[in-house]
């Protein structure tokens, strides 16, 4: 115990100029992984195992060296606390995207799953950016707005093609899309600034930008899990769903006013 300690006082020191998950890279839980594995992942043990899964984890792709990560994060968290260090963060996180691909990705973390994830969600802020594009320039300059879909799908395929040919850099993919974002927050602000007495329901559209940034805070800001069950990225999920609501209100008060100005110029033609 005496030798573990002194491991985890090393890694606790050693762990703000270090790259990766802190957890992971803990000799304590590497050890406690490789024998989990070599006692439980093979021969009887492994019928074992497999016999005593339940469907639903069968189903989801759980396997034995997945179960011994999972119970050997627990043991390390365990051996922090007790020596009075702070709870790591493990394979990148404590316990953004497209729904479809967050709900499967947080329901089986694989590689694939994980790529998926990342990649809908630059695709989902892109995609905002674009949307502003629409509404305060492209209603008035449509070939704008078609220059500037191509050059953010060329963005998109170049964000990509690094992280899937040459390295899945997770500082990199959180700066690009914290830029991409306050990118969208300046565009939108600005809009709507310019717009507030012409048009009241802009002010839906401000609480909506002015929420997510600071939501947001929950994805740079991580902690360990409130009853170990939920992390700063389940909470932010929870939390964005009623922005999205009054995101829509905002869309549907701003389609119903462009719709009585194309009826109001069409009676005056």
């Amino acid at each position: 115990m005496a030798g573990r300690a002194a491991r985890l006082v090393l890694l606790a020191g050693v762990a703000a100029v270090a790259s990766g998950s802190q957890g992971d890279r803990e000799p304590v839980y590497r050890d406690c992984v490789l024998q989990c594995e070599e006692r439980n992942c093979s021969g009887g043990a492994l019928k074992h195992f497999r016999s005593r899964q339940p469907i639903y984890m069968s189903l989801a792709g759980w396997t034995c060296p997945d179960d011994c990560k999972y119970e050997c994060m627990w043991v390390t968290v365990g051996l922090y606390l007790q020596e009075g260090h702070k709870v790591p963060q493990f394979h990148g996180k404590v316990s953004l995207n497209a729904w479809f691909w967050s709900t499967v990705f947080h329901t089986r973390d694989t590689d694939l799953t994980e790529k998926m994830d990342y990649f809908c969600a630059s695709t989902v802020i892109l995609h905002s950016v674009y949307l502003c594009c629409v509404r305060t320039v492209g209603l008035q300059r449509p070939a704008v707005a078609s220059a500037f879909r191509a050059l953010l799908l060329l963005m998109l395929t170049a964000h990509v093609s690094y992280l899937s040919l040459i390295r899945f850099d997770y500082g990199y993919n959180l700066a690009a899309n914290v830029a991409t974002g306050l990118v969208n927050m300046v565009w939108w602000l600005a809009w709507c600034l310019r717009n507030r007495r012409r048009l009241p329901h802009v002010r839906k559209c401000v609480a909506v930008v002015l929420l997510l940034q600071g939501l947001s805070l929950l994805e740079l800001l991580d902690f360990p899990p409130l009853f170990w069950v939920l992390d700063a990225h389940a909470i932010w999920h929870i939390s964005t769903i009623p922005v999205h609501v009054l995101f829509f209100s905002f869309l549907e008060d701003d389609s119903l006013y462009l719709l009585k100005e194309s009826e109001a110029k069409f009676k005056l033609d």
